[in-house]
C-alpha cells in the first residue's frame, strides 16, 4: 500500500512537471506570436512566472536577507537574489532579449549549418530566463550552454529550475564565479555571449567590467547581447507645450563598446573611462530647464530599448538652475570604488 501511494505520488508528480513543461513551451511561442501586444505580453510573462516561483519556490518577494543582499564582484555588484527574480517582470525587456537571442542563434546556424552554436551566459539569475525560455526551440545537438553565476543562492535556483524543466542536456557547465575575473575554458568555441548585467546610467551593476574581462578572451566573431549600451546626453526646454517642444541632443557621454575596443591596457587597473567634457557655451542654455541623462540599450541588431521602455532605461534629469554661468559639463564613469557615471559643472 505504501509503495503504491509512492509510486502514485511519483506519477503524479510527473504528469504536473509535463503539464508545466508544455505551458511554458505554449507561453514562450504565444509571447513571441504577440510580442507587440503589451497587454498580452504582461499577461503571458505574468504566467510563465507563476511557474517559474512555483519550482524555485523564489516569488522575488521574499524578505529573507540572503535574497535581499547584492553581491559584491570585483568590480561592482551582482543583484540579490529578489531583484534578480523580478527583472523577468520588465516586460519590454523579457521580450525584446528574447526576440535578439532567438535570431542571434539563428543567424549564427545560417552562418555555420549543422554545427553545435556555443553560448556563454555570464549572470543568469535564479531563472536562467534565455536557457528556461529558449532551449525548447532547438536540439541540444543544435545549442548548449555554459552559464555563469556569482550569486550562489541564484546559480542553484536556475540548476533546479533547468532540472526541473529538463532542459540539462542544454548545458556543458555552471560556474560558480565572478564574471569580472573569470578566466573561461576554452574561450575560442563560443559563439554567443550574453550579460545581462545592467541598470540604467549603467549603474553599480557589472555589464562594463565584465566586457572588459570577458570580451578580449573570446573571438573576434563572438556576438555580444546585449550588443552595446549608450549614454546619451539631453536638453530638456523651458516651454512644455507640444508645438514648441525640442528636445536638444548634446551627444553621447558613453559609447561601451568604443570604449572595450580601444582600451590597450590590464582591464585589473581600469579604475574609471576617460572623462567626457561637453561645451554648454554654444547650445543657447538659457532656453533649457534641465538635462537629461538616457540609455539605450542596442540588444542586436535592430532591436533595442528605448527612454523609459524598460527599467533598464530610465533616465535621469538634472536642473539647470538660472542663470546658468558654467561653460561645460564633465563626465566620469567609474568602475573603482563603486560603479556609477558622477558630473559636475564647470
Amino acid at each position: 500500500m505504501i509503495r503504491l501511494t509512492f509510486m502514485n505520488v511519483t506519477r503524479n508528480k510527473k504528469m504536473i512537471e509535463e503539464e508545466i513543461i508544455a505551458d511554458i513551451k505554449k507561453l514562450t511561442t504565444s509571447l513571441l506570436e504577440n510580442s507587440s501586444d503589451q497587454t498580452e505580453v504582461e499577461k503571458i510573462i505574468n504566467q510563465i512566472h507563476v511557474h517559474f516561483q512555483e519550482i524555485t519556490k523564489i516569488t522575488g518577494y521574499d524578505v529573507n536577507i540572503e535574497y535581499l543582499a547584492a553581491v559584491p564582484t570585483a568590480k561592482g555588484k551582482a543583484l540579490g537574489l529578489n531583484h534578480a527574480a523580478q527583472c523577468l517582470l520588465d516586460y519590454k525587456r523579457t521580450v525584446q532579449f528574447l526576440k535578439a537571442i532567438l535570431q542571434a542563434i539563428k543567424e549564427k546556424q545560417n552562418a555555420h549549418p549543422n554545427e553545435l552554436i556555443n553560448i556563454f551566459y555570464a549572470g543568469c539569475g535564479p531563472y536562467a530566463p534565455f536557457i528556461t525560455l529558449v532551449a525548447y526551440f532547438f536540439d541540444p545537438k543544435e545549442v548548449r550552454f555554459s552559464v555563469l553565476e556569482v550569486n550562489k543562492n541564484s546559480l542553484e535556483s536556475a540548476k533546479k529550475l533547468i532540472r526541473a524543466l529538463r532542459l540539462t542536456d542544454y548545458v556543458d557547465n555552471f560556474y560558480l564565479a565572478d564574471a569580472v575575473t573569470f578566466e573561461v575554458p576554452e574561450p575560442d568555441t563560443f559563439d554567443i555571449l550574453i550579460s545581462e548585467t545592467l541598470d540604467a546610467v549603467l549603474y553599480r551593476e557589472c555589464y562594463v567590467p565584465i566586457l572588459f574581462n570577458l570580451l578580449p578572451q573570446l573571438n573576434n566573431n563572438i556576438t555580444l547581447i546585449p550588443e552595446n549600451v549608450l549614454i546619451n546626453l539631453k536638453l530638456l526646454p523651458k516651454t512644455s507645450t507640444n508645438q514648441d517642444y525640442f528636445e536638444g541632443d548634446a551627444g553621447t557621454i558613453l559609447n561601451v563598446r568604443k570604449e572595450v575596443s580601444s582600451y590597450t591596457g590590464d582591464p585589473d587597473e581600469l579604475s574609471q573611462l576617460p572623462e567626457k567634457v561637453v561645451d554648454l557655451k554654444s547650445m543657447n542654455i538659457d532656453h533649457y530647464k534641465s538635462i537629461l541623462i538616457e540609455t539605450q540599450v542596442h540588444i542586436y541588431n535592430d532591436i533595442w530599448l528605448y527612454r523609459n521602455e524598460s527599467s533598464l532605461t530610465l533616465p535621469i534629469e538634472v536642473a539647470l538652475e538660472q542663470p546658468f554661468l558654467n561653460s561645460s559639463v564633465v563626465f566620469t564613469y567609474h568602475l573603482e570604488p563603486e560603479i556609477e557615471l558622477k558630473c559636475r559643472f564647470q
